[in-house]
């Protein structure tokens, strides 16, 4: 028996269905010899009784913060809920404050107050800087999927009629077949199909945003791929805005650089761009190269219209930046994260050792050192 604890807490995110577990991979570490501990939910797209039948020990929602023993592993997706009680466990999630976003300071500082660690899964790579578990395919082919039934929405609709509330699919066929006869509508009112321009292209988020969109039947011909070779001349960039229907913005930013679009590239009379999907949502990160939009989007209220002066006004213009998208499809991409992210759990028994993990806690002892002073005890 390896003696390593994992508590998998229950996502409390509204609409947010993924799971870092599946029973799959849950039934892997139990076989390894871990103990493993599921809180019970009943948003999360696996039944509990599925966690049940391969053996997990099931608790009730949210216990963790009280119940869990102090040397187990909580492990989870999402942000935590807002408080503001220091936490003393070890968490492996994303928390979404290493690059300095809105209130940062206030989530990080739960840790080193309660002696606790954060392992955060955003930040987990292999030897080559490529992370070793991520949502990015399933973020690119929900993102698209979105961005071709926001097109065909608004060709049929008043123009300032958003998109209607989305919820998770159970599968992916269901999904496909929901954008294809979206997109059926979209042309006939149009009498032709969208032109759909995806940045970052050749990575994982870029090649799910191409593979649905070829999936749904766009032909090659309207599927423009921009990657590093596109975009080295720096932006702003015209085509954008004159060229494409639909821009997907699937790169993962570290540094700043310029804009894809603003302001002026979005005044020309030209303007033929009407959806963006901002797959990355980095919304509040002052480097974020889609400067257009302030508000992250939901699954209850997919979109938000542009507040800048356009060209060509009739047209109408909206952005999709939902920060989990790949909640659309919880079932399939959960069990593509939680297989990927299975070895790096299985070295666990032997944390102090695996580069990792080693890795992951030298990041986390950084961010710490960069809060002010009174926030780290």
């Amino acid at each position: 028996m390896s003696g390593i604890k994992i508590w998998l807490r229950a996502e409390t995110k509204p609409a947010e269905a993924r799971s870092a577990l599946t029973p799959t991979t849950c039934k892997a570490l139990l076989d390894a010899g871990y103990d493993v501990t599921v809180e019970r939910s009943k948003q999360r797209i696996f039944d509990d009784d599925e966690f049940a039948a391969v053996g997990a020990r099931l608790v009730e929602e949210g216990s963790w913060e009280k119940d869990a023993p102090k040397d187990a592993y909580i492990l989870g997706l999402k942000e935590l809920p807002e408080k503001d009680f220091p936490l003393e466990h070890v968490h492996i999630s994303f928390a979404h404050c290493y690059k300095q976003q809105a209130g940062w300071e206030k989530v990080l500082s739960r840790w080193p107050r309660g002696g606790g660690t954060l392992l955060d899964l955003e930040f987990l790579t292999d030897e080559r800087g490529r992370r070793v578990a991520a949502f990015g395919y399933s973020a690119g082919y929900a993102g698209a999927a979105l961005a071709i039934k926001n097109w065909a929405w608004q060709l049929t609709h008043p123009k300032n009629e958003p998109l209607p509330s989305e919820k998770p699919y159970a599968n992916e066929k269901l999904l496909i077949e929901s954008v294809k006869e979206a997109l059926e509508t979209g042309k006939k009112a149009a009498g032709r199909g969208p032109k759909v321009l995806v940045i970052g292209a050749l990575g994982r988020c870029g090649n799910g945003a191409v593979q649905l969109t070829k999936d749904v039947g766009i032909p090659e011909s309207d599927i423009m791929r921009w990657d590093i070779e596109e975009t080295k001349k720096g932006g702003p960039f015209q085509e954008i805005v004159d060229d494409a229907d639909i821009f997907i913005n699937c790169i993962y930013l570290s540094s700043k650089i310029p804009p894809f679009i603003n302001a002026e590239t979005l005044s020309s009379p030209k303007r033929r761009l009407t959806v963006v999907c901002d797959v990355s949502a980095d919304t509040t990160n002052p480097n974020n190269p889609v400067p257009i939009y302030n508000v992250t989007t939901t699954f209850d209220k997919p979109t938000v219209p542009v507040d800048l002066p356009l060209g060509n006004p009739e047209l109408p213009l909206s952005v999709i930046s939902i920060d989990h998208l790949p909640s659309l499809l919880p079932r399939e991409s959960s069990e593509m994260f939680s297989q990927a992210l299975l070895p790096s759990l299985l070295q666990l028994k032997d944390r102090e050792n695996a580069r990792v993990w080693k890795q992951a806690e030298e990041l986390f002892k950084y961010h710490v050192s960069t809060l002010p002073e009174h926030l780290r005890a």
